[in-house]
């Protein structure tokens, strides 16, 4: 579990020289668009993470709603944000080709920054966050959602 110092230290933590966060010559995606709130978000979740808890099995320590689209009532970006803990993200082999397999393109790894990981999903439309337990992020996230 972060500390309180660590999840409230906003400083940013710089990639080594060279490094490149995006897979395989990824990118970001270049389309921004906020919307008005969905009451399906919570649902299209749910069954997200009904999905990716079977992928993983015991793998996954958590399977979390985050990000503007778990906010009720609140705009946002029709994108829904996942969480997913697993004891340690550098360990690529043991959850990036089952969570693959679902759908979703591994676009972003980023060891220095908590470990992070990205996966993209287009239907629907996901971000599927990997961190390990002791990432400041899974707190602020839930933080913000909260």
């Amino acid at each position: 579990m972060p500390t309180p110092e660590e999840i409230t230290d906003f400083t940013s933590i710089p990639a080594p020289a060279g490094a490149d966060p995006w897979v395989q010559g990824r990118g970001p995606s270049t389309e921004v668009r906020v919307v008005d709130p969905d009451p399906s978000w919570p649902t299209v979740f749910e069954e997200l993470a009904t999905t990716i808890r079977a992928a993983l099995g015991d793998f996954a320590l958590s399977v979390e709603h985050v990000g503007s689209t778990s906010v009720p009532d609140l705009p946002a970006k029709p994108i829904i944000d996942v969480d997913v803990t697993v004891s340690d993200p550098e360990d690529e082999d043991s959850y990036v080709p089952a969570l693959v397999a679902l759908g979703p393109v591994h676009t972003v790894r980023e060891p220095w920054w908590h470990g992070h990981r990205v996966l993209r999903g287009t239907d629907p439309a996901t971000h599927v966050h990997v961190f390990a337990p002791t990432s400041p992020e899974v707190v602020r996230h839930r933080l913000f959602r909260d």
